[in-house]
C-alpha cells in the first residue's frame, strides 16, 4: 500500500512538471488542462473538488493558477507535496527570467536589441490591452462596478502613489459590499469569527508589518536596505492582487517603473514579452523585475540572483500561506454574501488599475504610428482569433529581424 502511495506521488510530480512545461495562457486555460489531465485522466481529485479549489483561488489574493495546483498537491500528498509542487511550477520560468535579466544588459549593449525588440514591445502592450479588455468585460456588469473602475483609473493617474492601491482596493470592496448586499445572516457571521484562528491571521499580517518596519529602520545606505524593501513591495503586491497575473503587471508597472524608477519602460516591456513566450505562471515575471532592479542599483550578478529570489518568494508567499494555512477561515468567509460582493468592487478597481497602466505604457509611443499599429494588430489577433500569446511575441521578433 505504501509503495502504491509513493508511486502515485511520484507520478503526480512528473505530471506537475509536464503541466509546468506545457501550459500557456491564463487561469481559465490552466483550469481546462487540469480538468483534462488531473481529474479525467489521473483522477487525483474529483471535478467538484477542482471547481471548489478554483473558486477558492479566485476569492483569495495571489496567483490563482498556482494556488489551484498547490491545493491539488495538498490533497494528493499533504504539505510536503504541496511545497515540492510549488517549486516545480515556479522554478523553471523564474530561472529563465533571472538568466534573461542577467544577460539583458549585454544584449542591449550589443546593439541588436533595438532591431529585434522594436516590434516586440508594442506587441507586449497589445497583450496588456487584450488582458484589460477581457478582464473588464468579465467584471464590469453593473453601474457600481463601472463607476468604481472609472474612479480608480482617474485616482491612480492623479495620485501616482503606490499606497493609493491598497486604499482604493479597500474602498472598492467596502462600496460594492455596502451597495449590493442584503442584510447578512448573523449566524454565519458568528460562525465565521468563532472559527478564525487569530494566530494564523497574525502570521499573515505580521510578515508584512515586520518587513515594512525593517525596510524603514535599515539605513538606506546599507546594502541590505533595497532587498528588504523590495521583498516588502512584492509581498504587499501579493496581498493586493485579485485576478492573477493580468492585474499584477499593471500594479508593478505603475509602482516600479513610473513611481520608483527601478527599471525603464523598455526593460519592463522586454521582460514581459519574454515571459509571455514562456510556459508556466505569469508571476514568474517578478523574477526579471527583481533581478533588473538590483542590477540597475549596482549589486552585480549575485545581487541580481538575490533580487530574483526575493521577488519570487515575496509575490508568491501571501497566496501560498492563504491556500495552505487559512483555508478553513476562507471556507467560511466566502459563504458571506457581503464578502462575495466586496470582490466585485475589488476587481472593478483592478480594471481601473489596468486602464491606468495601459495609458502609461502607450504614452512613450509618442508619434510612432508603427508602434500603435503593432499594438492594435497584437490585440486583434488575440481578441478575434484563437492565437496564443507566444505566437504573437514570435511574430513581433520575426518582424524585427525582417524589417
Amino acid at each position: 500500500m505504501a509503495h502504491l502511495m509513493t508511486s502515485r506521488k511520484l507520478l503526480f510530480l512528473r505530471d506537475a512538471l509536464v503541466y509546468t512545461l506545457s501550459t500557456f495562457g491564463g487561469p481559465q486555460a490552466h483550469v481546462a488542462i487540469l480538468l483534462r489531465d488531473f481529474v479525467e485522466k489521473r483522477r487525483y481529485i474529483t471535478e467538484d473538488e477542482l471547481m471548489e479549489l478554483s473558486a477558492l483561488s479566485q476569492v483569495l489574493p495571489g496567483p490563482s493558477s498556482t494556488q489551484t495546483l498547490i491545493g491539488i498537491a495538498w490533497k494528493v500528498g499533504g504539505l510536503g507535496m504541496a511545497l515540492i509542487t510549488f517549486l516545480i511550477w515556479v522554478l523553471p520560468s523564474a530561472a529563465i527570467m533571472c538568466i534573461a535579466a542577467i544577460q539583458y544588459k549585454a544584449f542591449a549593449a550589443s546593439g541588436r536589441s533595438d532591431a529585434v525588440l522594436q516590434y516586440v514591445r508594442p506587441a507586449a502592450v497589445g497583450i496588456v490591452a487584450y488582458a484589460a479588455v477581457t478582464f473588464a468585460q468579465k467584471i464590469i456588469k453593473t453601474k457600481v462596478s463601472m463607476y468604481l473602475a472609472i474612479g480608480s483609473l482617474i485616482a491612480t493617474l492623479i495620485l501616482q502613489n503606490p499606497y493609493a492601491f491598497p486604499i482604493l482596493i479597500l474602498l472598492g470592496g467596502i462600496i460594492s459590499s455596502a451597495l449590493e448586499t442584503q442584510p447578512v445572516e448573523d449566524a454565519i457571521r458568528v460562525k465565521l469569527f468563532s472559527n478564525v484562528n487569530p494566530r494564523k491571521v497574525g502570521y499573515f499580517i505580521g510578515i508584512l508589518l515586520f518587513f515594512a518596519a525593517l525596510g524603514a529602520l535599515i539605513n538606506r545606505t546599507s546594502p541590505f536596505s533595497l532587498p528588504v524593501r523590495l521583498f516588502e513591495n512584492f509581498y504587499r503586491n501579493g496581498i493586493l492582487i485579485f485576478g492573477g497575473g493580468q492585474v499584477l503587471v499593471p500594479l508593478m508597472y505603475t509602482e516600479f517603473v513610473e513611481l520608483k524608477h527601478y527599471l525603464s519602460n523598455i526593460e519592463f516591456l522586454s521582460g514581459y514579452a519574454l515571459q509571455q513566450a514562456l510556459p508556466g505562471p505569469t508571476f514568474a515575471f517578478t523574477s526579471f523585475v527583481g533581478a533588473i532592479t538590483l542590477g540597475n542599483k549596482g549589486y552585480g550578478i549575485a545581487g541580481e540572483v538575490i533580487g530574483s529570489i526575493v521577488a519570487v518568494i515575496g509575490i508568491n508567499l501571501p497566496g501560498l500561506i492563504l491556500i495552505l494555512f487559512i483555508v478553513p477561515f476562507w471556507e467560511d468567509l466566502k459563504k458571506i454574501t457581503r464578502i462575495k460582493n466586496s470582490l466585485s468592487g475589488i476587481n472593478a478597481v483592478a480594471v481601473g488599475f489596468m486602464g491606468t497602466a495601459l495609458i502609461l505604457l502607450v504614452a512613450p509611443f509618442g508619434l510612432n504610428w508603427t508602434a500603435y499599429l503593432v499594438m492594435a494588430g497584437a490585440f486583434c489577433l488575440l481578441y478575434f482569433t484563437k492565437m496564443k500569446t507566444p505566437i504573437v511575441i514570435l511574430i513581433g521578433v520575426l518582424l524585427g529581424l525582417i524589417f
